[in-house]
């Protein structure tokens, strides 16, 4: 496939390089132009391009960029083809984003970003750690492969973001509609709780939506108690026993 991921950091980059491995067509691009883009990321083939051209032919994009930024996109998005597949992999932390009186009252994240860029998204890869994405992708049929949830509106959207996180190395889980992603946000069982997909299943259903963005605010605070960064090890750990 003609894929397009923009950003360049430590989720974009990893998916840039493990979708190229596979076998696609990978374009990357970031604001400050392509030669900014690090090397490492194009090691496996990717092409580093202009944002302005990133969009244009190209079967899937990625979204892989800070929650606030998304909104800057849409005069970049308003001449991309309702065909294109949009895939949102961004995550809402008000101490990060600041506040949105709309994600703070329980609208969903990806369905808000939806509204920003005029068009409907898939909602993918968000609910896994960068890190795990990076040293954690196995091939398929591995016993204990962690799962990715995905939810979109379109059957056939799904189905393909499905396949793609396959590619890079994670049983994909058919998570539903787009408005049901909230169960995949932070501070949901299922949020970078590195779960395989009997696992996931029980964690999306057990979400509790008034409860989730109380227990994402309270892990930043133990988070930012630590005086060294915390292992992966540590950060799931941490995730997985805030539901406990």
């Amino acid at each position: 496939m003609k894929i397009t991921v923009i950003g360049a950091g430590a989720i974009g980059g990893n998916l840039a390089r493990k979708l190229s491995t596979a076998g696609h067509d990978v374009q990357v691009a970031v604001a400050r132009g392509p030669e900014n883009v690090p090397a490492e990321v194009l090691e496996s083939g990717a092409r580093a391009v202009t944002p302005d051209t990133s969009v244009q032919d190209r079967d899937v994009v990625i979204l892989a960029i800070p929650f606030d930024r998304v909104p800057q996109l849409a005069e970049l998005f308003a001449s991309v083809p309702a065909e294109t597949m949009v895939i949102d992999t961004s995550n809402y932390y008000p101490h990060l984003n600041g506040h949105i009186d709309g994600l703070d009252n329980e609208q969903v994240e990806s369905l808000y970003n939806a509204e920003q860029l005029g068009r409907p998204l898939v909602k993918a890869w968000n609910a896994a750690l960068a890190a795990t994405q990076q040293t954690k992708g196995v091939p398929a049929g591995t016993p204990g492969r962690i799962a990715v949830p995905v939810a979109a509106d379109s059957d056939e959207a799904r189905r393909v973001a499905m396949r793609l996180v396959d590619d890079t190395g994670f049983d994909p889980f058919d998570a539903g509609r787009l408005a049901d992603s909230w169960r995949q946000q932070p501070g949901t069982p299922a949020y970078c709780t590195e779960l395989n997909v009997k696992e996931l299943e029980a964690a999306l259903a057990a979400a509790d939506r008034a409860k989730a963005p109380r227990t994402r605010d309270d892990l930043m605070e133990r988070f930012a108690a630590f005086t060294s960064a915390p292992t992966l090890e540590e950060v799931v750990e941490m995730n997985r026993s805030a539901h406990h």
